[in-house]
């Protein structure tokens, strides 16, 4: 892209992964000796057209560990700022998003900003670029992929009530990809009114969520990959190292 301007890496690292069963959280977790996390920043420093990274972990100690046991050891020149980040997905993104605001320059604020699961480790230097290509375009993007099951909608008491077009269907994956002022502004409604949503029962999953709801504003969904899973469980870590495998 002849007139690309500066792309931002958010990489969120700061979940528990309570699912996952294990007393290390699942980002640190190893595959061929090197920590799952490695994989994900990795991928940014390797795809041309990422800029920077700024890396959100859960507390002080994850800090340190990344600085000397991952950035460092690895030299992933890239990955500049580690941050720590909030209660929830959404403040984890809001720190980031603010943190971007207030220190770094001009170019990363009229930039775009990629928000990606520190989980999700195949994320490839395609899918960046097709993200980056449909933010340009749409000024919001989501990777995702079709589903590949029929997918029921239950009652509160688990029977099926409905059934959706498949065909229309996606499952969301990340990086989502959006001008940065566009989301900035979109998380600032969010947090100005997070009393009165939080009431109503809405809850944020995503980042595409918060433009849906709060600036009215589509997001474009991109062809990301089947590889492109987030490690939830242990079964999801020995599908990474397939496909980790496969891919070296």
């Amino acid at each position: 892209m002849a007139d690309k301007k500066f792309c931002t890496a958010v990489v969120l690292a700061a979940g528990q992964g309570k699912r996952m069963g294990a007393k290390v959280a699942k980002q640190y977790l190893e595959i061929a000796k090197k920590p799952l996390l490695y994989y994900t920043l990795r991928a940014f420093e390797q795809s041309p057209p990422i800029d920077t990274v700024l890396l959100v972990v859960g507390d002080a100690q994850q800090q340190s560990y990344c600085r000397k046991e991952i950035v460092d050891a690895y030299g992933l020149q890239k990955v500049d700022t580690i941050i720590i980040g909030g209660k929830e997905r959404y403040d984890s993104v809001w720190r980031a998003l603010t943190t971007i605001q207030r220190d770094m320059g001009a170019s990363a604020r009229e930039g775009y900003v990629f928000i990606h699961d520190g989980a999700r480790p195949m994320v490839t230097e395609e899918i960046v670029e097709r993200c980056l290509e449909a933010a340009a375009q749409y000024g919001a993007c989501a990777a995702a992929m079709p589903v590949k099951d029929t997918i029921k909608l239950a009652d509160e008491n688990g029977f099926g009530v409905s059934t959706p077009r498949r065909d229309l269907l996606w499952t969301v994956q990340t990086p989502q990809v959006f001008s940065f002022g566009l989301i900035r502004q979109a998380y600032q409604k969010m947090m100005d009114t997070k009393a009165q949503w939080e009431q109503e029962g809405l809850r944020i999953t995503d980042d595409a969520m918060v433009l849906e709801h709060f600036a009215d504003q589509n997001v474009k969904l991109v062809e990301g990959s089947y590889e492109n899973i987030k490690v939830t469980t242990p079964e999801d870590l020995k599908i990474v190292q397939m496909f980790l495998e496969k891919n070296s």
